[in-house]
Protein backbone atom coordinates (compact mmCIF):
# COMPACT_ATOMS: atom_id res chain seq x y z
CA UNK A 1 0.00 0.00 0.00
CA UNK A 2 1.53 3.62 -0.65
CA UNK A 3 -0.08 6.10 1.67
CA UNK A 4 1.32 8.67 -0.28
CA UNK A 5 -1.10 8.33 -2.94
CA UNK A 6 -3.93 7.84 -0.35
CA UNK A 7 -3.10 11.12 1.45
CA UNK A 8 -3.42 13.15 -1.78
CA UNK A 9 -7.17 12.83 -1.72
CA UNK A 10 -7.27 15.73 -4.02
CA UNK A 11 -5.40 18.74 -5.05
CA UNK A 12 -7.35 20.84 -2.42
CA UNK A 13 -5.78 18.91 0.76
CA UNK A 14 -2.84 20.53 1.23
CA UNK A 15 -4.55 23.85 0.52
CA UNK A 16 -7.08 23.42 3.39
CA UNK A 17 -4.66 25.06 5.26
CA UNK A 18 -5.06 26.69 9.32
CA UNK A 19 -2.36 27.11 11.54
CA UNK A 20 -3.39 25.75 15.00
CA UNK A 21 -1.21 25.11 17.99
CA UNK A 22 -1.15 21.16 18.58
CA UNK A 23 0.72 21.05 21.34
CA UNK A 24 0.14 19.64 24.67
CA UNK A 25 1.54 18.79 27.70
CA UNK A 26 3.49 15.27 27.70
CA UNK A 27 0.91 14.00 30.40
CA UNK A 28 -1.88 15.37 28.83
CA UNK A 29 -1.37 13.63 25.50
CA UNK A 30 -0.94 10.63 26.86
CA UNK A 31 -3.86 10.99 29.00
CA UNK A 32 -6.19 11.33 25.92
CA UNK A 33 -4.25 8.85 24.20
CA UNK A 34 -5.36 6.50 27.47
CA UNK A 35 -8.72 7.01 27.44
CA UNK A 36 -9.32 6.61 23.24
CA UNK A 37 -7.22 2.89 23.79
CA UNK A 38 -9.26 2.22 26.88
CA UNK A 39 -12.56 2.43 24.97
CA UNK A 40 -11.40 1.24 21.36
CA UNK A 41 -10.05 -2.01 23.54
CA UNK A 42 -13.92 -2.15 25.09
CA UNK A 43 -16.01 -2.24 21.98
CA UNK A 44 -13.21 -4.56 20.36
CA UNK A 45 -13.97 -7.04 23.10
CA UNK A 46 -18.13 -6.45 22.90
CA UNK A 47 -17.65 -7.22 19.17
CA UNK A 48 -15.34 -10.04 19.89
CA UNK A 49 -12.69 -8.02 17.44
CA UNK A 50 -10.07 -8.72 19.71
CA UNK A 51 -7.78 -10.44 17.19
CA UNK A 52 -8.44 -8.21 14.30
CA UNK A 53 -8.01 -5.38 16.83
CA UNK A 54 -4.29 -6.65 17.38
CA UNK A 55 -3.72 -7.37 13.66
CA UNK A 56 -4.78 -3.52 13.15
CA UNK A 57 -3.07 -2.30 15.58
CA UNK A 58 0.47 -4.04 14.07
CA UNK A 59 -0.29 -2.93 10.71
CA UNK A 60 -1.43 1.02 11.77
CA UNK A 61 1.96 1.11 13.89
CA UNK A 62 4.10 -0.21 10.75
CA UNK A 63 2.22 2.55 9.04
CA UNK A 64 3.29 5.43 11.27
CA UNK A 65 6.88 4.06 11.47
CA UNK A 66 7.78 3.83 7.75
CA UNK A 67 5.13 7.20 6.32
CA UNK A 68 6.95 10.28 6.33
CA UNK A 69 3.31 11.34 4.81
CA UNK A 70 1.37 9.89 7.93
CA UNK A 71 3.44 10.96 10.38
CA UNK A 72 3.35 14.55 8.31
CA UNK A 73 -0.77 14.83 8.28
CA UNK A 74 -1.02 13.62 11.81
CA UNK A 75 1.45 16.49 13.44
CA UNK A 76 1.59 19.20 11.20
CA UNK A 77 -0.56 22.19 12.27
CA UNK A 78 -0.75 23.02 8.41
CA UNK A 79 -3.48 20.57 7.99
CA UNK A 80 -6.81 21.25 9.37
CA UNK A 81 -9.46 19.32 10.91
CA UNK A 82 -11.58 18.20 7.66
CA UNK A 83 -8.47 17.50 5.77
CA UNK A 84 -6.69 15.38 8.38
CA UNK A 85 -10.78 13.74 8.87
CA UNK A 86 -10.69 13.03 5.25
CA UNK A 87 -7.14 11.63 5.05
CA UNK A 88 -7.22 9.25 7.96
CA UNK A 89 -11.05 8.01 6.80
CA UNK A 90 -9.24 6.87 3.60
CA UNK A 91 -6.34 5.35 4.91
CA UNK A 92 -8.45 3.57 7.47
CA UNK A 93 -10.39 2.22 4.74
CA UNK A 94 -7.64 1.46 2.11
CA UNK A 95 -6.24 -0.34 5.37
CA UNK A 96 -9.31 -2.29 6.12
CA UNK A 97 -9.38 -1.36 9.28
CA UNK A 98 -12.33 -1.86 12.30
CA UNK A 99 -14.77 -0.08 11.89
CA UNK A 100 -14.43 1.34 15.36
CA UNK A 101 -10.60 2.78 14.32
CA UNK A 102 -12.26 5.13 11.36
CA UNK A 103 -14.91 6.22 14.07
CA UNK A 104 -12.44 6.69 16.46
CA UNK A 105 -9.64 8.41 14.46
CA UNK A 106 -12.06 10.26 12.76
CA UNK A 107 -13.15 11.75 16.10
CA UNK A 108 -9.37 12.50 17.05
CA UNK A 109 -9.45 14.27 13.87
CA UNK A 110 -12.17 16.62 14.56
CA UNK A 111 -10.70 17.20 17.59
CA UNK A 112 -6.99 18.14 16.62
CA UNK A 113 -5.97 14.99 18.74
CA UNK A 114 -4.63 13.09 16.01
CA UNK A 115 -1.57 13.75 16.85
CA UNK A 116 -1.67 11.44 19.79
CA UNK A 117 -1.98 8.81 17.44
CA UNK A 118 1.79 6.80 18.19
CA UNK A 119 0.53 7.20 21.91
CA UNK A 120 -2.78 5.64 20.83
CA UNK A 121 -1.40 2.84 19.84
CA UNK A 122 0.97 1.91 22.16
CA UNK A 123 -1.52 2.23 24.47
CA UNK A 124 -3.76 -0.53 22.35
CA UNK A 125 -0.77 -2.54 22.24
CA UNK A 126 -0.34 -2.76 26.17
CA UNK A 127 -3.63 -3.40 26.48
CA UNK A 128 -3.49 -6.47 24.41
CA UNK A 129 -0.63 -7.84 26.02
CA UNK A 130 -1.93 -7.45 29.71
CA UNK A 131 -5.61 -9.22 28.24
CA UNK A 132 -3.10 -12.06 26.37
CA UNK A 133 -1.00 -12.17 29.90
CA UNK A 134 1.97 -10.77 28.34
CA UNK A 135 4.54 -7.86 28.79
CA UNK A 136 6.36 -5.93 26.05
CA UNK A 137 10.10 -5.82 26.23
CA UNK A 138 11.95 -3.47 24.38
CA UNK A 139 15.65 -4.15 22.97
CA UNK A 140 17.88 -1.79 21.33
CA UNK A 141 20.88 -3.42 19.58
CA UNK A 142 24.11 -2.52 17.71
CA UNK A 143 22.98 -4.98 14.89
CA UNK A 144 19.59 -6.63 14.01
CA UNK A 145 18.86 -9.65 15.97
CA UNK A 146 18.56 -13.05 14.61
CA UNK A 147 15.37 -14.61 14.72
CA UNK A 148 17.36 -17.27 17.79
CA UNK A 149 18.67 -14.45 19.47
CA UNK A 150 15.23 -12.62 19.59
CA UNK A 151 13.68 -16.43 20.71
CA UNK A 152 16.24 -16.95 23.22
CA UNK A 153 16.41 -12.99 24.60
CA UNK A 154 12.28 -13.52 25.09
CA UNK A 155 12.66 -17.00 27.40
CA UNK A 156 15.32 -15.49 29.22
CA UNK A 157 13.34 -12.34 29.94
CA UNK A 158 10.19 -14.50 30.46
CA UNK A 159 11.89 -16.84 32.90
CA UNK A 160 12.44 -13.52 35.08
CA UNK A 161 9.34 -11.78 34.91
CA UNK A 162 6.79 -14.93 34.59
CA UNK A 163 4.61 -13.32 31.78
CA UNK A 164 5.29 -14.21 28.01
CA UNK A 165 7.33 -11.73 26.45
CA UNK A 166 6.93 -9.90 22.96
CA UNK A 167 10.33 -8.29 21.89
CA UNK A 168 10.34 -5.14 20.08
CA UNK A 169 13.76 -4.76 18.83
CA UNK A 170 15.03 -1.30 16.91
CA UNK A 171 18.75 -0.98 16.06
CA UNK A 172 20.92 1.77 17.31
CA UNK A 173 24.64 1.70 16.13
CA UNK A 174 25.44 4.66 18.59
CA UNK A 175 25.36 1.75 21.61
CA UNK A 176 28.26 -0.09 19.54
CA UNK A 177 27.53 -3.55 21.27
CA UNK A 178 25.49 -5.35 23.87
CA UNK A 179 21.87 -4.72 24.70
CA UNK A 180 19.79 -1.99 26.16
CA UNK A 181 16.59 -3.79 27.64
CA UNK A 182 13.29 -1.66 28.79
CA UNK A 183 10.41 -4.22 30.44
CA UNK A 184 7.46 -2.23 31.96
CA UNK A 185 9.52 0.57 34.04
CA UNK A 186 12.79 -1.59 34.41
CA UNK A 187 15.48 -0.95 32.21
CA UNK A 188 19.03 -2.86 31.74
CA UNK A 189 21.90 -1.37 29.97
CA UNK A 190 24.42 -3.86 28.99
CA UNK A 191 25.56 -1.49 26.21
CA UNK A 192 29.84 -0.81 25.40
CA UNK A 193 28.68 2.62 25.08
CA UNK A 194 27.13 3.26 28.60
CA UNK A 195 30.24 0.84 30.31
CA UNK A 196 33.03 3.83 27.89
CA UNK A 197 30.72 6.77 29.19
CA UNK A 198 30.77 5.08 32.80
CA UNK A 199 34.75 4.66 32.29
CA UNK A 200 35.19 8.28 31.67
CA UNK A 201 33.21 9.30 34.57
CA UNK A 202 35.35 7.40 36.63
CA UNK A 203 38.25 8.74 35.15
CA UNK A 204 37.27 11.92 35.54
CA UNK A 205 36.97 11.89 39.09
CA UNK A 206 40.42 10.37 39.83
CA UNK A 207 41.82 13.15 37.29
Amino acid sequence: MQLAKILVISPSLRNKIGRVDVSEPASISSGIAARYAQAVFELAKEQKSIDKLETDVAELSDAVDISKDLVSLITSPIYNRNAQAKAITAIVDKMGLLAIFERTLSLMAAKRRLFVLPAFLDCLEGLLADHKGEVSAEVISAKALTKTQSDNLSKAISARVGKIVKIKATVNEDIIGGLVVKVESKMIDTSIRSKLVSLQNVMKEVG
